[in-house]
C-alpha cells in the first residue's frame, strides 16, 4: 500500500515539475481537452456556464474530500480508543440543507440564463431547413429557394486504408452549408426517414432531427472560417459518415454564392431539355453513383446482401428498365432502399440509372436501354 502511496506521490510531483517548468506546454494541452469557447456569444456563455460549474464541483470536491481525509487521520481508533456518543445537531443539519440549496441556486440563475439564449426562436435574418438522410444532409434556403445535398467526399481508399488519411478523415463534403458572418441565422431541423442530430460545437448547436418533428436553433458567427461536426445519433451502419460543415463567410461573398446557386439551378433545369448521349449520362452519372451510391452498394456494384443486393448482374438493373426508374424515384417500402426523388435532379436520376445499366458488364449481358432526363420528367407527371 505504501509503495503504491508513494508512486502516486512521486506521479503527483512529476505533474507538478512539468506545470512549473512548461506551463504554456500543459495549459495547451488541457486546452485540447476543455470544450471549445467556439466563435459565437451563445458558445461563449456555454463555455464560461461550463467553467463555472467545473470549479463550484472542485470547490465542493476540495471541502468534501478535505473533511473526510480529516476525519480519517484525526478519529482513527488509536488516537480514540474510547468512541464518543452523541446526538444529532439541528444547526449542522440547518447548515447542510441550506448550503446545497445556495449552491443550486447559483449554479441555477447563470444555467437558466444561458439556456433562455439557447432557445431563443426569433426568426432569423436567413432561415435554413435542415434534413437529415441516411446518410447525408439536405439544407433549403427558404428565403431564396435554395437546396442541396452535402455529402461526404472522403475518398473511399482512405476509408479502406489503401492510402494515408487526410487531415479533416471523415469531417469533409463535396458541398458545405455557406452562411454569412455577423448574421442571425435560425435553423429548423428535421429528418426525412430516422432519427439524426445536428452538431456543430463552434456554434454551440447539437439539436436533434425527428422525422415529423421541427426542432429549431441559431447562430450569429463572429467569424469566418470552416467549422466542422457531426451526426450526434447512432443513426444507421454509416452513423459516423454523414459530417456536418459550415463555412461562414463575408457577406458580400455569401450573396455572390447565393446569385451563383441560383443560375445553376437555372442551368440545370435547361438540361432536362438537353439531347444527352449514352457516353455523356454514363460519365455523369459515375460521379452522381459515387457520391450517392458507392457507400452501400460499393464500388464494384456487388453490394452488401442482403441488405443492400448487388447491382451487378441484377435482373432489375439490366432487364427492367421501368422498374429500376421506380425503385429510385419511390424507394422499397420495408427494405434499406430510400426514395431519391427529393435528392436528385431528373437529369442526375437519369445519369445514375444509365451508368448502372452500363457498369460491371451489365451493358453487355442487359437489353441495352438506358434512361435519359424526359423519362423521368414524365414518370413525375401526375397520374391520370
Amino acid at each position: 500500500m505504501f509503495k503504491k502511496f508513494n508512486n502516486l506521490s512521486k506521479s503527483a510531483f512529476a505533474a507538478l515539475l512539468m506545470l512549473s517548468l512548461y506551463p504554456s506546454k500543459v495549459l495547451s494541452d488541457w486546452d485540447a481537452l476543455n470544450m471549445r469557447e467556439g466563435v459565437t456569444q451563445v458558445s461563449r456563455d456555454v463555455f464560461e456556464l461550463h467553467m463555472l460549474i467545473f470549479y463550484i464541483c472542485v470547490a465542493i470536491g476540495a471541502v468534501v474530500f478535505s473533511v473526510m481525509f480529516y476525519s480519517l487521520f484525526r478519529y482513527t481508533k488509536k488516537r480514540n480508543p474510547n468512541p464518543s456518543t452523541f446526538h444529532e445537531s439541528t444547526k449542522l443539519e440547518v447548515a447542510w440543507t441550506i448550503v446545497p440549496f445556495l449552491i443550486l441556486i447559483a449554479m441555477a440563475v447563470p444555467a437558466s440564463k444561458t439556456l433562455t439564449e439557447i432557445y431563443d426562436d426569433e426568426e432569423g435574418e436567413i432561415n435554413i431547413q435542415v434534413v437529415g438522410y441516411q446518410w447525408k444532409w439536405e439544407y433549403k434556403y427558404l428565403e431564396d429557394d435554395i437546396n442541396f445535398f452535402s455529402n461526404l467526399s472522403t475518398d473511399q481508399d482512405e476509408i479502406y486504408n489503401l492510402v494515408p488519411k487526410g487531415e479533416n478523415y471523415l469531417l469533409e463534403v463535396d458541398e458545405p452549408l455557406i452562411i454569412p458572418v455577423d448574421t442571425r441565422v435560425r435553423f429548423l431541423i428535421t429528418a426525412n426517414d430516422v432519427i439524426h442530430s445536428w452538431w456543430v460545437p463552434d456554434f454551440a448547436i447539437k439539436q436533434d432531427a425527428i422525422p415529423g418533428f421541427i426542432n429549431t436553433a441559431w447562430t450569429r458567427a463572429e467569424e469566418t472560417g470552416i467549422y466542422r461536426g457531426n451526426c450526434t445519433e447512432l443513426c444507421g451502419k454509416n452513423h459516423g459518415f454523414m459530417p456536418v460543415v459550415v463555412k461562414v463567410v463575408e457577406k458580400d461573398e455569401y450573396n455572390d454564392w447565393v446569385l451563383t446557386k441560383k443560375e445553376e439551378a437555372i442551368k440545370l433545369a435547361e438540361l432536362t431539355e438537353k439531347e444527352w448521349s449514352l457516353a455523356e449520362l454514363t460519365q455523369r452519372g459515375e460521379g452522381v453513383y459515387q457520391k450517392n451510391c458507392v457507400a452501400c452498394h460499393q464500388m464494384n456494384g456487388e453490394g452488401l446482401p442482403p441488405i443492400f443486393p448487388a447491382l451487378a448482374g441484377s435482373d432489375i438493373v439490366m432487364f427492367d428498365k421501368d422498374r429500376n426508374v421506380e425503385i429510385l424515384m419511390e424507394g422499397v417500402q420495408g427494405a434499406a432502399m430510400q426514395s431519391f426523388a427529393n435528392q436528385l435532379s431528373e437529369v442526375d436520376m437519369a445519369a445514375v440509372i444509365t451508368y448502372t445499366r452500363q457498369a460491371w458488364g451489365n451493358a453487355e449481358n442487359g437489353d441495352g436501354e438506358y434512361v435519359v432526363p424526359s423519362d423521368i420528367v414524365e414518370y413525375k407527371k401526375p397520374k391520370i
